[in-house]
Order: structure tokens, then C-alpha cells, then sequence
């Protein structure tokens, strides 16, 4: 079973990607950004957001390794540089930085694909944590069966939450919100010191070898 899904990678990107993307703080911008909309149609932008998002982590998942190639970009660079960007979401969304996003005035407008699909939701963090993840894979078929399985379970959350906004947030309140924000925020800060630390030894074993 082992060499069809990796158990333990599916758990780090999932637990990974859901901390960066973070649907319960999104919920307020979300709320933000579509309050002049219907139920109908903010229905239609919590699914619009949810597939933007998954269309730009699943492309940068996919061919985010021969984009590197082509650079002449090691994996360590890219963990540490990676550690580097998720830290200061973390310190973004423990100051409330990341909750900042401008008020839709027209209601037509389709805000639900920038900022809240791109880059609110798939942001550079989202992007990079992605590409590390199936990098990381120790087998390819495991590997990417995780990897795209951490990603659907991921936006599937995002969706569900934005969809049930106008609840969670009656349900939970704007100070539960940004108390949960900042627990999250602490977490993906840890989870960016172990980023890396890891490029830090991939580069000491790169110069090793060399």
C-alpha cells in the first residue's frame, strides 16, 4: 500500500497547505468581498474561488519541478527560500496583516478570482509548499497520489467553509476567528523553521558531495 499512496506525505501537504491557505481566516474577506451578493451568488464565488485556487497550486504541483530545472534551482534552495516566504505568512497572519483586502463596490464584479482565488487562497506560499511536497516524494506513483489527494481534500475544505461562511462566522464571531488565525499562524511558523532547517542540511550535503 506503501508504494501506491504515502500516508505520511498526505498528512504533512494536507496539514501544510491547510494552515497556509487558511479558509477560516479567509472567511472574513470572503464575507467582505461578496456583501453585496445573494445566497446564489456567493455560492458561485465560493465554488469560483475554490477552483482557482486548485487550477493554480495543481499546475505549480505539476510543473513546478521542470520549472526549477530549467532555472537551475536545487531542491534545498527552494525549501530554504520556501521557509523563508511561509515565514512571513505566519508572521502575516499573526499580526492580522493577511486579513487586509479591499471591499468589492460592484457587485458584478468577480472578485471571487482576485484577491480571494489568487493570491489570498493560492498565494506564493501555497504554491511553493506544493512544489516542495512532491519533490519530496521518496517514490513517484506514492508520491503523487498524496501529493493530489492532499490538494483535492485541501480546496474541499476551502470550499465547504466558504460556503457555509455566513454560519461560521455567526456561529463563531469575528474574535474566535482571529484567536484561531493566530493559533494557525504559530503553526505554519513552526512548520517554516523545519523548511528550513532541511534546505539549510540539503545544502551542507550538496557541498558535501561536491
Amino acid at each position: 500500500m506503501s508504494d501506491l499512496f504515502d500516508l505520511v506525505l498526505f498528512a504533512t501537504t494536507f496539514t501544510t497547505l491547510l494552515v497556509i491557505q487558511d479558509p477560516l481566516g479567509a472567511v472574513p474577506v470572503f464575507l467582505s468581498l461578496t456583501g453585496r451578493q445573494d445566497y446564489e451568488q456567493r455560492k458561485r464565488s465560493a465554488f469560483q474561488a475554490t477552483l482557482v485556487s486548485f487550477s493554480v497550486v495543481l499546475v505549480f504541483a505539476v510543473f513546478g519541478r521542470y520549472i526549477l530545472r530549467f532555472l537551475g534551482i536545487s531542491v534545498p534552495a527552494l525549501q530554504l527560500s520556501g521557509g523563508l516566504l511561509l515565514l512571513l505568512v505566519a508572521v502575516e497572519l499573526l499580526t492580522g496583516k493577511i486579513d487586509d483586502a479591499p471591499a468589492s463596490t460592484d457587485p458584478v464584479a468577480n472578485s471571487a478570482l482576485v484577491p480571494l482565488g489568487t493570491p489570498l487562497l493560492a498565494g506564493p506560499g501555497a504554491i511553493v509548499a506544493a512544489m516542495v511536497a512532491v519533490e519530496s516524494a521518496t517514490t513517484p506513483v506514492a508520491g503523487w497520489a498524496a501529493v493530489s489527494a492532499a490538494i483535492v481534500c485541501t480546496h474541499l475544505v476551502i470550499f465547504l467553509t466558504l460556503r457555509s461562511s455566513l454560519t461560521l462566522h455567526r456561529m463563531l464571531g469575528d474574535s474566535a476567528i482571529r484567536v484561531i488565525t493566530r493559533v494557525l499562524g504559530l503553526l505554519l511558523a513552526a512548520i517554516a523553521v523545519e523548511m528550513m532547517a532541511d534546505g539549510v542540511f540539503g545544502f551542507v550535503e550538496l557541498r558535501l558531495e561536491h
